[in-house]
């Protein structure tokens, strides 16, 4: 595949805000030998490293007051990354099986980072009401994978069209689904108010929604926190992405416009962009970036469209 993957992460602590309780994690999952003693004229205890096998993306947005929410955002980071690291088997590739099984670790990491929580609030109990949502996009090429609970929101722009690939889980959206109102009936208070979160109640169930989603080159993948959308109708996060900037330079372009619009709320996001080596505009990119030759990732197949036991429907692919 010729191509290349640009991507950039930048969050921003809210004009009303204390603490930024938000947290952004970008990551290459590739294997690593340590050489302990060799023949060859390597260095011993060095470390030699093979090409990226999938690329990590993840936004988290604590909720709580005095502080807790920083800690639950850090928590669900930490648990993830470690099991990501230490517990996750590896997939090269996303066929039927594959995918099945994925899907099933990303479901056993979220019970896992709930159940990491509640264990938390018990030993503290002054913690209690701490929460984090979780928007996820793993990506062995080119199938993503992506896991979400919250209302943070991770969108596809392909062709000059914006798609939100998350639901919004807030109390809004659960109360128009089960018929209980119409959008708008609550108030504006209310209506962002988060449900289905890491950290919630803990007698509820967690119902992560999961999905996956074929990309192309050409593709521009961006994840971000409420704190950037509530800023923004999806027009003007579309215009944005259209101005064919590098990943960097869009991240700076979404905050800084949203800080404009008032935005008093932490403030995070990553853009990741698919280019055609060919593309002229690739020269141009800055040393900022955080980039991967799609060609040297392992090529999945197509995923079949099926639903995981216990996710949420997987939405019409754009």
């Amino acid at each position: 595949m010729s191509g290349k993957m640009d991507c950039f992460g930048l969050t921003k602590i809210g004009s009303h805000q204390t603490v930024n309780q938000d947290q952004f994690l970008i990551a290459d999952l590739e294997k690593s030998m340590r050489l302990h003693s060799s023949s060859l004229s390597l260095d011993s205890y060095s470390r030699l490293y093979g090409n990226s096998q999938a690329k990590l993306l993840l936004v988290s947005d604590g909720i709580g007051d005095s502080g807790t929410g920083d800690l639950a955002s850090r928590l669900v980071t930490e648990h993830l990354t470690r099991y990501l690291l230490n517990e996750m088997p590896w997939f090269l590739e996303c066929d039927s099986d594959a995918c099945t099984e994925l899907q099933q670790e990303f479901l056993n990491v979220v019970e896992q980072c709930q159940e990491r929580m509640e264990f938390d609030i018990e030993e503290h109990p002054e913690r209690t009401g701490m929460e984090a949502t979780l928007t996820l996009g793993y990506l062995i090429w080119p199938v993503l994978t992506i896991v979400h609970v919250g209302h943070s929101r991770c969108y596809l722009y392909r062709d000059s069209r914006l798609s939100q690939l998350t639901q919004d889980h807030n109390l809004t959206e659960r109360l128009v689904k089960s018929g209980a109102l119409n959008a708008g009936d609550l108030p504006e208070v209310w209506q962002e108010m988060p449900f289905n979160v890491i950290g919630g109640d803990p007698h509820g169930k967690l119902s992560p929604q999961i999905m996956q989603t074929e990309i192309k080159v050409g593709d521009t993948l961006m994840l971000c926190t409420d704190g950037l959308t509530r800023q923004f109708s999806d027009t003007s996060i579309s215009e944005i992405l259209s101005r064919n900037l590098m990943a960097d330079e869009t991240c700076i372009q979404l905050i800084n416009e949203a800080q404009a619009c008032n935005g008093t709320d932490n403030m995070t996001v990553i853009v990741a962009r698919f280019l055609d080596v060919g593309d002229q505009d690739v020269a141009l990119s800055g040393g900022l970036q955080t980039e991967t030759d799609l060609e040297n990732m392992p090529e999945s197949r197509q995923p079949q469209k099926h639903n995981t036991p216990g996710a949420q429907p997987e939405k019409q692919q754009p």
